[in-house]
């Protein structure tokens, strides 16, 4: 008998392991992380002069300033995402929707791999000026869309993860 056409197929429960997060739960939950990164990037070109030279300057940028604070926003990123999820599982916005990371094996915190996944996240982004960084977001960010059965991004399969409800 074939499976009923209307009922939506049921994503496997990982043995022990709460259900799996929804892709719009990520989703939000990368958006509140996204708001934290423009805050580190507003602080960084503050920090490093570009915010004042473009408001001084309108319509010109210098670019080393842009890039060296672009550098530092993704180093400071990486550190944050990497430290809140080696020790919890849960970024700012992991935790308002009460989502986590969880290692695929057994469901633990992913300690050391935490940082695996967040160097795979956050440090292409230190390739946007050239678009391989952008590109590369995207296509990270989507792919859990198409992975069967446990919604692992790229960054997930970096470091043998995946996200579950908290």
């Amino acid at each position: 008998m074939s499976p009923d056409p209307l009922t939506p197929p049921q994503t496997p429960q990982l043995a022990g392991m709460p259900p799996l997060a929804t892709p719009g739960q990520r989703f939000a939950a990368r958006l509140i992380d996204t708001v934290v990164l423009g805050a580190m990037w507003t602080v960084a070109l503050t920090a490093t002069g570009a915010l004042q030279y473009t408001l001084d300057h309108p319509g010109k940028q210098d670019m080393g300033k842009v890039t060296l604070a672009l550098v530092i926003t993704m180093a400071v990123y990486f550190g944050y995402e990497g430290l809140m999820l080696s020790r919890t599982g849960q970024t700012l916005g992991k935790m308002a929707l009460r989502i986590r990371v969880a290692m695929l094996s057994d469901g633990d915190i992913p300690g050391r791999q935490g940082w695996v996944r967040a160097a795979v996240y956050a440090l292409p982004g230190m390739l946007v000026p050239v678009l391989v960084g952008t590109v590369f977001w995207v296509v990270n960010s989507v792919s859990l869309l198409w992975d069967k059965p446990y919604r692992r991004a790229l960054h997930d399969k970096a470091a043998r993860t995946v996200v579950v409800t908290a």
